[in-house]
């Protein structure tokens, strides 16, 4: 039997393991004390307070970490020893920052203030950490874990468009300088050209982000390059700590892409109102004048003595309406339909109603058609005048079936029509106009059977009615038709009104978003998570109706639900909006000013036709566009 030694490493080579093991435990030490340090002097310029050199030696006293958390946390520490020169006084000091920090929720684990004044350098930069993640990282989210996946998605999402960037974590997805980078391009493309850049120049391309970031967004310089790209395995914290910086100095340019955002959507709204108001006066105006032409070429029509030319003119009649009638028909149901949206969609959005050039109005359509109808009846009345061979009876029987058939419809139709005020409302409304045409379909069978004892008797003319089985199956038809329609676009307002802006790929946006911090499957989010979820989606914990969200969340010591969070979701991509929310949209894209150029409309990436719309339909001032008198123009 033989026996396999199994390997022991010779004293030299476990030596070197052990060296290494320092080397690297020394190496993330050091950075993170360059970084923590850059950082805590950075908060300390606020109040022109004096820098400090050394994070452990400096922060023994406890004046400086005092000063530190006053600034960070808003709000003053009382009284303390401002030039402690005995151990007990630096003590104390230390110990009212600990008990600050601990009031504040800060998880102080193994951490005295005797660690603290004793210059503890490893438990100096936990604390330092700590006090990164609670007042800067935990915008994002409260818990350390979470914070980090709330961020890095963010900076997932920001990158996604890059094919050079894969962000996985905070070490090494950093070491080329290309997110860094990315990240800048993403937001700001005028401070540096992206797709130039040499993507094998590490040190260039980090030295570049962090130039670009400091100059020109005022992102300090908390990182040295060497710190990213020069070792094997950048130091997570330090990179969280600045990439954070980064999240915060775009926040505010995300607020002015929403307002520009909800500018350009509200004009574009604007555009398909005045869209479907041309549409309407052009086929009203159209219908007017083809039907005025059929009643002039019936007046002018005469007859004769010979049967076969009155059947003929029966046949042209029965083929008219067939045809031209029935076109006409379906257009006007349309255009009735039209107007109606029209005015929904206006009321939708709290707009002024609108109001049809003289001689388009409804009423002079009404007017119109009317007259269509008497002619009808008349031409119709003087073709039957010729023949008489029919049997009275079963001719009445036909025509009160078909009349009142159609006196239903028509009911039906100016019901519909007639449709306004609470979308609710109108929804029940079209449902019972929806139960009134079931029993219609019977009533046709029955019309349909007198139609054929009719022909049976040669009783093709009938002066009662001028209705056929095929006309009123066909507007039977276009009723249903325009009730489906109807109800289709009521129940599309309903969804405007609740959720306007909601476009099916941001509905699927949040909704990955949710399932993505909703670990436990429970289909609700936990404080923590629910803030991870709206950082995600470049939200911020400043935003007061994220605040009520969350302070309601956290009140009720319950989570928050998929509807609550997509309610949310929809409120702050609303594309309804006031005029004075407008307004003060306009007033971010303009910088403050009382006019909007196109430039400024240009830079928050407002779309360039409806910037040509809004510079046709927006009064003209001295330097730009007044956009405050456009707006109170467009409400009601």
């Amino acid at each position: 039997m033989s026996y396999r030694r199994s390997y022991q490493p010779s004293a030299a080579s476990q030596q070197q393991v052990e060296d290494t093991a320092k080397i690297m435990d020394k190496t993330w030490e050091v950075i993170q004390q360059k970084t923590f340090t850059k950082w805590v002097n950075n908060k300390l310029d606020i109040k022109s307070i004096p820098h400090i050199n050394n994070l452990g030696e400096d922060l023994t006293s406890g004046v400086r970490l005092i000063q530190l958390l006053e600034i960070i946390g808003d709000t003053p520490l009382g009284r303390y020893n401002q030039n402690p020169k005995m151990r007990i006084q630096k003590v104390e000091n230390v110990n009212k920052a600990l008990e600050f920090m601990r009031l504040r929720n800060l998880q102080l684990t193994n951490i005295g203030a005797e660690d603290i004044v004793d210059t503890n350098t490893k438990l100096i930069l936990g604390m330092i950490w700590t006090i990164i993640l609670r007042f800067t990282i935990d915008d994002i989210n409260q818990e350390g874990l979470t914070a980090r996946e709330g961020l890095l998605l963010w900076c997932q999402r920001k990158t996604a468009p890059y094919d050079d960037v894969n962000v996985r974590d905070f070490t090494y997805s950093w070491t080329d300088g290309l997110a860094f980078c990315a990240l800048i391009h993403r937001h700001r493309p005028d401070l540096l050209d992206y797709h130039a850049l040499d993507k094998s120049d590490r040190h260039g391309n980090t030295a570049l982000a962090f130039d670009v970031a400091e100059q020109h967004l005022g992102i300090p310089k908390l990182l040295d390059v060497e710190d990213v790209c020069d070792i094997q395995k950048p130091d997570e914290r330090s990179v969280m700590t600045y990439v954070a910086e980064y999240f915060h100095a775009f926040s505010a340019l995300d607020k002015v892409e929403t307002a520009g955002r909800r500018v350009a959507q509200f004009a574009e709204m604007m555009a398909s109102v005045w869209d479907m108001q041309s549409d309407y006066e052009r086929r009203v105006l159209a219908l007017m004048d083809v039907v005025d032409s059929k009643r002039k070429e019936w007046k002018g029509t005469s007859f004769s003595d010979s049967y076969l030319e009155a059947k003929q003119k029966s046949a042209e009649f029965t083929t008219y309406k067939n045809t031209d009638k029935r076109t006409w028909v379906a257009e006007k149901q349309d255009v009735d339909t039209l107007l109606g949206n029209i005015q929904t969609k206006l009321k939708t959005y709290n707009l002024a109603p609108y109001v049809p050039p003289q001689g388009l109005s409804l009423a002079d359509l009404d007017k119109t058609w009317n007259g269509l109808l008497d002619s009808e009846a008349n031409y119709h009345r003087s073709i039957n005048g010729k023949i008489r061979e029919i049997k009275e009876n079963l001719r009445k029987s036909y025509a009160n079936a078909a009349n009142d058939f159609q006196k239903q419809l028509n009911a039906l139709s100016l019901e519909l029509a007639k449709l306004d005020g609470d979308l609710d409302i109108q929804l029940n409304t079209v449902q019972k106009i929806t139960g009134k045409l079931q029993p219609l379909q019977s009533s046709l069978q029955k019309i349909d059977d007198l139609d054929r004892q009719c022909e049976e008797a040669n009783t093709e003319e009938n002066d009662y009615t001028i209705y056929s089985v095929e006309d009123l199956s066909f507007e039977l038809s276009l009723v249903q038709k325009a009730v489906q329609k109807k109800s289709a676009f009521i129940e599309n307002q309903i969804v405007s009104r609740n959720m306007t802006n909601l476009t099916p790929a941001q509905l699927e946006e949040f909704e990955s978003t949710f399932r993505y911090f909703d670990k436990d499957n429970s289909n609700s989010l936990s404080p923590p998570e629910l803030s991870a979820a709206m950082a995600s989606l470049g939200l911020f914990y400043e935003d007061r109706e994220f605040d009520k969200i969350f302070s309601q969340v956290a009140e009720d010591q319950d989570k928050a639900s998929f509807e609550q969070f997509i309610r949310y979701m929809v409120s702050v991509t609303e594309d309804k909006a006031t005029p004075e929310q407008l307004c003060q949209s306009f007033r971010a894209v303009a910088g403050d000013k009382p006019y909007v150029t196109e430039m400024d409309l240009k830079m928050c990436m407002v779309p360039v036709p409806v910037i040509d719309t809004l510079k046709q339909t927006m009064p003209k001032s001295q330097d730009g566009y007044d956009y405050t008198a456009w707006v109170n123009s467009v409400f009601k």
